[in-house]
């Protein structure tokens, strides 16, 4: 069963940094694009950074200059480190992928959240 484990989230005060993390576990052909969504209260799920095989990387306008994604992939693992956060970032954090399976399939892998909250 391929699945996704994230860590990291937690309360922080306005102007403070937190990272998440995310490993994929399980039998799978390939990795092709991680991210993170996240969904704030009463707010619509939205994506926040993904980042290809190849290290090409896409920011929401919100997060840029804040925020940095990361992979390792020989780890299959991505991260997000987020800097100065402010009340606007609190919300669920899901993690994302974009995967290949054995019988190379594409299918999207998503992670059961993690919380963040900022405040103020």
């Amino acid at each position: 069963q391929v699945q996704l484990a994230e860590s990291g989230g937690g309360l922080v005060q306005a102007g403070g940094s937190l990272r998440l993390s995310c490993a994929l576990s399980g039998s799978f052909f390939s990795i092709n694009t991680m991210g993170w969504y996240r969904q704030g209260p009463g707010k619509q799920r939205e994506l926040v950074a993904a980042v290809t095989v190849g290290g090409s990387t896409n920011y929401a306008d919100s997060v840029k200059g804040r925020f940095t994604i990361s992979r390792d992939n020989a780890k299959n693992t991505v991260y997000l480190q987020m800097n100065s956060l402010n009340p606007e970032d609190t919300g669920v954090y899901y993690c994302h992928a974009l995967i290949s399976t054995v019988a190379l399939w594409t299918r999207e892998v998503w992670g059961q959240g993690t919380l963040v909250t900022v405040s103020s």
